[in-house]
């Protein structure tokens, strides 16, 4: 492997893959007719998943870029039910309260299509809770705290990665985003430098399940041209 000094640490040489324009093409249009069948689905089955499946998932959603590559991430795995119980006990707290008096008549009357509630069984429901922290800082030995930067930009990346990852490996996933999430790094003992991003149940879907007869914006309400 070839390795090059910059700035005195270490480079090493890309090995980029290469296509033909054609293969290019063919390559593109079938990741889009895959991804595109990936959907967000609340009914999740209890059924168990080898743990190093997640992990790889994990390892995945990790290589995402990131600010300095400094990976302001922290995936959370929950599997244990008591604590998923507690999870679930208080984001319906929270979500009940959302719904009944936070959330504005149009944003509750936007979410109808999707038949959303505060209801949140997935959240016991799902083998495994991933609950995703951004870290803001860090802190070094004399608890001296240290800049990450693009936070916010860098985890949202991770995520997506994430959620590609879980349909690459034939299982499902939803992004849940309880609010406030400040109860998460209660119950889970996250240190002061992490707050929740977002909660990912993964799992199987039930054997039945419907989801929104969605159309995504066409390329032409997506993209503009310079």
């Amino acid at each position: 492997m070839k390795t090059k000094d910059i700035n005195g640490f270490t480079h090493v040489k890309y090995a980029a893959d290469h296509y033909t324009e054609e293969e290019m093409l063919q390559r593109s249009e079938a990741f889009y007719q895959w991804i595109d069948r990936r959907r967000s689905v609340r009914e999740i089955s209890d059924r168990s998943f080898p743990r190093q499946v997640l992990d790889q998932i994990i390892l995945a959603a990790s290589t995402a870029p990131s600010g300095a590559h400094k990976q302001p991430w922290t995936f959370c795995v929950v599997s244990n039910p008591e604590i998923k119980a507690k999870i679930r006990e208080a984001s319906e707290k929270e979500e009940r309260e959302s719904y009944e008096s936070r959330m504005s008549e149009r944003w509750k009357d936007d979410l109808k299509p999707i038949g959303t509630n505060w209801h949140k069984p997935f959240l016991e429901k799902a083998p495994y809770l991933v609950i995703l922290f951004k870290r803001v800082y860090e802190l070094d030995s004399e608890g001296k705290k240290i800049n990450n930067y693009y936070v916010n930009e860098s985890v949202g990346i991770a995520a997506g990665m994430f959620i590609s990852a879980v349909h690459h490996a034939g299982l499902v996933t939803l992004t849940h985003t309880p609010s406030p999430m400040n109860f998460l790094a209660d119950i889970l003992g996250r240190p002061a430098n992490e707050r929740a991003y977002l909660v990912l149940p993964v799992g199987y879907p039930d054997a039945d399940v419907y989801v929104p007869d969605f159309k995504r914006k066409p390329l032409d309400e997506v993209c503009v041209n310079y």
